[in-house]
């Protein structure tokens, strides 16, 4: 399949609501590296790399996110693989 990166900003109820805290845990699960981080327009925004395959598991799971966020959009964006990051962390800006 190869590898690819993908730019997602999620919308809804989707602050204070343990999303970046389990986006990072399914997005290590997956094998996958980038970050996640809360933007101030309330809106939740990820970058994720890896195997397709595993990207296309977590562009799924963010359609829901956690049983205690209510993801109303999902803005996707498919970019290609840079390999820049070494881990799946949370970004606090």
């Amino acid at each position: 399949m190869g590898q690819k990166r993908i730019h997602l900003v999620l919308r809804g109820r989707v602050q204070g609501v343990y999303l970046r805290a389990s986006t990072q845990r399914e997005a290590r699960q997956l094998g996958l590296t980038g970050w996640v981080k809360n933007r101030g327009d309330g809106a939740v925004e990820i970058v994720a790399e890896g195997e397709e395959d595993q990207v296309k598991d977590l562009l799924s799971w963010a359609q829901t996110g956690p049983a205690t966020a209510r993801v109303d959009s999902v803005e996707t964006r498919w970019r290609s693989y840079t390999g820049e990051f070494s881990r799946f962390d949370i970004v606090h800006d």
